[in-house]
Parts: structure tokens; C-alpha cells; sequence
């Protein structure tokens, strides 16, 4: 009775369907993603071709649904400039033109802003040139220009009096 249980669950294993599914139940893929993983598991070109048409069928796969969703998590958790976002996208396998579909609304001003915002908090005790030596860096290891950077802490400045961190530099 027990090897039966094993050689079904072996059975199912097999199958690139299962396999796609499971890996799609931890989150959304794209279509290359899934194609390198059923390749990695072992299976046939023709095998893995009929379960991403398929896939493809049951609205399972859609790398347009795909890139929106990820880009919109990815701003919304780990802001980045659109140029590292898209970045990520094509490593992905997402073609260029439904990346510049799904960032073509979004600005790298507006992104910077909110990537820094909640980091100005935590810097705080930092004296100002810390502060902007720490914000360039985490803006430009976030995909943003040097010169987006330097106009974000431009904008920081004001803040510089109201935070008090102008008294900090002068002792």
C-alpha cells in the first residue's frame, strides 16, 4: 500500500503541469521563468512547450499581468528607478516593449522620493553630510541617477533647518 502512495506521488511529480503549477502557487511568473524552470526539472522541449500553451490558455501565464503586477509591488515595497526596474524585467525574459508599456506612468523623481522616505527617519541622528552621503548611496544603489540624487536631496534641504540637523553641523 505504501509503494503505491509513493509511485502515484512520483507519478504526479513527473507530470510539467504539476510541476508549473506548483511553482506558479508561490507567486506569479513569467513565461521564461517557468520555461527555465520545467527545463531545470528535466523535462522534454515538447512537454514544456504544450504546458506553457497551456498555461498560456488558462490565463495562468501573461507576462503584461506579470510585469504590471511586479512592477507595482516592486513600488509599492522596494521602490527602484524605472531603469533598474526594467532591468529586472528583461532578466526575467519580459520583452522591452511591454516593459515600456508598464513603466511609461511612472517617474523616477516621484520614485526616488518615496524610496527615500522612509529612510530619512531611521538617519535622523545622523549629522546633515552623513545624511546626504548615506541618501546618495542608497538612491544610486536603487537604480536612480546621480543627478536624480542630488535633486532629491536638494529638495531634502529645506529639512535640513526644520530637523534640526543644521544646529549638528555647526558644533
Amino acid at each position: 500500500m505504501m509503494k503505491k502512495t509513493n509511485l502515484l506521488s512520483e507519478k504526479n511529480n513527473q507530470n510539467p503541469l504539476n510541476s508549473a503549477l506548483r511553482y506558479l502557487a508561490h507567486q506569479p511568473r513569467s513565461i521564461r521563468q517557468m520555461n527555465d524552470y520545467l527545463v531545470k526539472k528535466g523535462f522534454d522541449e515538447d512537454m514544456i512547450n504544450k504546458t506553457i500553451e497551456k498555461l498560456l490558455e488558462q490565463k495562468y501565464l501573461d507576462d503584461e499581468i506579470f510585469t504590471r503586477t511586479f512592477v507595482e509591488n516592486r513600488i509599492n515595497h522596494k521602490p527602484k528607478s524605472k531603469f533598474a526596474l526594467a532591468y529586472e524585467l528583461n532578466k526575467k525574459g519580459i520583452k522591452s516593449d511591454v516593459i515600456e508599456d508598464a513603466l511609461k506612468t511612472y517617474d523616477d523623481q516621484d520614485l526616488a522620493l518615496q524610496a527615500i522616505e522612509s529612510k530619512i527617519k531611521l538617519w535622523l541622528r545622523l549629522d546633515f553630510e552623513k545624511f546626504k552621503k548615506k541618501a546618495l548611496n542608497f538612491l544610486q544603489y536603487r537604480g536612480f541617477t546621480y543627478e536624480i540624487a542630488i535633486s532629491i536631496l536638494n529638495k531634502l534641504n529645506p529639512l535640513e533647518e526644520h530637523l534640526g540637523l543644521k544646529d549638528k553641523n555647526e558644533n
